[in-house]
């Protein structure tokens, strides 16, 4: 499973840092070498002598050994790895990695790696919901860190809830699966994504949008990256980083998407419309801005083109349409009527809850293909579900 990968692993500070031992055990017993760093307060919960036993190689904290002299030498650790866990990974911890802070050891090696990083997060459950925290997680996985998402269960506070560190078994799968993947239907296809809203103009300074935040399309992004695939981006105004693997093109109208949509769809294998696109546009955009005169203020709309269906109905037989709907009331038929009537191959209903959906980190989905195949999820990170899709497409043969 795991003959010949060297695997870091590095512990934070935290209740959960005393499934390490077994973390270990079950690394090296898949035939992994480990070599595990802590944080100094990690040894509040767990001993370096235990790690050092079940790993068979010294457990490090310091930068320097007290009694040699001896470096540790971080870019040396950070090179020497395959793969790199931090297992549990605290709020504190997180939050350095953020910054890019280096006070300790092991996030000196954290900004050395080369490798592919994950984090299993592990905090209370008021904790992992702040937003602080969820702000964090979502700047790491932009950045391309894994995150293997925190459990529910009870958590050491008493409280029952999200925040338990992944079980070492899970963890274990989750790398398993990163180095056991064999060749999948996505490696070398050349795939369109649009992702984020449209902002349709009233005047110079206002604008008609919607609440997206585009995350959903940008985690399917690097999910296709990951998984082989070229990736084209055509993204609506939104803040956040796309990965320079991302060959991103950046518009504001529908109009615009639609433009840069119809340039690169035929050179394209699959189309994944993850866009919220606005569904009207002002008739006649003012020139200079309007002055709050009126008591009212009509607008007359007209609507957009509908990007979705007319790449759909254009599409060649090799080609595969994928597109995303969200409903907020008989959400499955609508979903489904849109599937057969855009003639796709498969669509993807979000659902918009007060942990999901726009301006969330999370999301459900319920996937429906023109086959009749059906899968829902629970609620997971979008970039949980973002590689979810990827492999329920793929193991539903949409791309053959």
């Amino acid at each position: 499973m795991f003959k010949n990968k060297r695997i870091l692993l590095g512990v934070s500070g935290g209740i959960a840092a005393y499934k390490t031992p077994e973390l270990v055990r079950l690394f090296k017993k898949s035939g992994a070498e480990v070599q595990v760093i802590c944080t100094p307060s990690a040894l509040q919960f767990v001993t370096l002598k235990t790690l050092s036993v079940v790993s068979e190689r010294q457990a490090l904290v310091d930068f320097f050994d007290e009694e040699t002299g001896m470096w540790n030498h971080h870019v040396n650790l950070g090179l020497w790895a395959d793969a790199m866990v931090i297992a549990p990974c605290g709020s504190n911890t997180l939050s350095k990695m953020v910054s890019g802070q280096c006070d300790n050891l092991l996030l000196t090696t954290y900004l050395s790696a080369r490798c592919p990083v994950w984090i299993a997060p592990a905090m209370d459950l008021d904790m992992y919901l702040h937003p602080s925290v969820q702000e964090h997680l979502v700047t790491l996985q932009n950045r391309g860190v894994h995150l293997i998402d925190a459990e529910v269960g009870p958590l050491a506070s008493g409280l029952e809830g999200k925040g338990r560190m992944a079980e070492p078994e899970n963890i274990v799968t989750v790398l398993q699966s990163y180095f056991e993947a064999p060749n999948n239907a996505w490696k070398g296809k050349k795939v369109l994504v649009t992702a984020g809203p449209t902002y349709e103009a009233i005047d110079p300074v206002r604008f008609i949008g919607n609440r997206s935040s585009g995350l959903m399309g940008i985690e399917i992004c690097h999910a296709l990256i990951e998984k082989g695939a070229e990736v084209h981006l055509v993204l609506g105004p939104t803040s956040l980083p796309v990965s320079e693997d991302v060959h991103t093109v950046r518009v504001e109208s529908a109009l615009e998407m639609l433009l840069a949509c119809q340039n690169l769809f035929p050179y394209c294998d699959v189309g994944i419309f993850a866009a919220a696109v606005s569904d009207y546009r002002v008739k006649e955009v003012q020139t200079e801005k309007v002055k709050k005169m009126n008591e009212e203020w009509t607008l007359d709309l007209i609507k957009n083109p509908d990007i979705l269906q007319t790449l759909s109905l254009s599409k060649q037989a090799h080609q595969r349409c994928i597109g995303f709907a969200l409903e907020t009331h008989n959400a499955e038929a609508y979903a489904l009527e849109k599937l057969h009537k855009k003639q796709l191959d498969a669509i993807v209903l979000n659902t918009v809850g007060e942990n999901s959906g726009f301006q969330s980190v999370n999301n459900s989905v319920k996937i429906f293909t023109k086959n009749n195949q059906q899968f829902a999820s629970d609620v997971r990170s979008k970039s949980d579900i973002a590689t979810l899709l990827l492999e329920k497409l793929d193991d539903w043969k949409i791309l053959d």
